[in-house]
């Protein structure tokens, strides 16, 4: 997979100023509504295209796992990618790379943009959507990993975070029901007007126990993607457990090559 846009490519080298700045340039070219070939709607009804001979698109879920060396310190990358079609893993890779920055709120994706493209280098399938493990536009300047990633590649891209890093909900988003969605609106945290619809808040699973309950994931556009359909695909992705399926089982695999990489 190339670079289209490697002038944008993550350099942890810039200063924290610089890589504030190339993130608002980021922002200014995404493009937060539906850019994409693909049919959204195979996610919630896969055997439509199955009945109709249309091949389903495929979705890749990125995630992070980090290794450490013997002082116990993180010093290592492990990116992994999960691609999947009809909701069958076609593929499998991971990368390992050296960590060059610490974490830095609002600047993940130079910690592990470059990671990342290395893994997406060994990617032999073209995916027709990546789900990020980590913020789209609900993000400071608007540039969260999956937006940064996906301008890079110029693919279309979501992010899907645990965590609500910025915006405001404009509901209670405590104890929602499954199949639930909220959206979150840009504030004075955000490079965006008061008001602007930044993502969602979406309730994938709930426990049918009214003393446990399972948090919303905070859904937003990456590139090329809206926010209404990241909520939509994000929410037809998921099964049985909180994460769509792509991002849990990258998630999974980055566990899994995690300990073969340790020995």
């Amino acid at each position: 997979m190339s670079h289209p846009r490697p002038d944008l490519v993550p350099d942890p080298d810039l200063s924290r100023a610089e890589m504030e700045t190339l993130q608002r340039e980021i922002a200014s070219v995404a493009v937060f509504e539906d850019d994409f070939a693909f049919d959204p709607d195979a996610f919630s009804n896969p055997l439509e295209s199955a009945a109709t001979g249309t091949e389903p698109p495929v979705v890749a879920g990125v995630d992070q796992s980090f290794l450490t060396n013997e002082d116990g310190d993180q010093d290592r990358a492990l990116s992994a990618v999960v691609a999947m079609q009809g909701g069958e893993v076609i593929e499998r890779i991971h990368a390992v790379t050296p960590l060059e920055i610490p974490y830095i709120p609002g600047l993940l994706s130079f910690r592990e943009g470059g990671p990342i493209l290395a893994a997406l280098e060994a990617l032999s399938v073209d995916p027709d959507l990546f789900l990020f493990d980590g913020n789209g536009r609900i993000h400071f300047r608007e540039a969260g990993i999956a937006t940064h990633m996906g301008v890079v590649r110029d693919v279309p891209s979501i992010g899907v975070a645990k965590s609500l890093l910025c915006g405001t909900p404009q509901e209670d988003i405590d104890e929602l029901p499954a199949g639930s969605r909220v959206p979150i609106e840009a504030n004075s945290r955000v490079d965006a007007p008061d008001g602007t619809r930044i993502g969602y808040a979406v309730q994938t699973r709930q426990y049918d126990s009214p003393n446990r309950y399972i948090n919303p994931l905070y859904v937003s556009s990456g590139h090329r993607v809206g926010p209404e359909t990241a909520a939509d695909v994000a929410h037809d992705l998921t099964s049985s457990y909180k994460l769509p399926e792509p991002v849990r089982l990258a998630d999974q695999y980055a566990d899994e090559a995690k300990k073969s990489s340790s020995r």
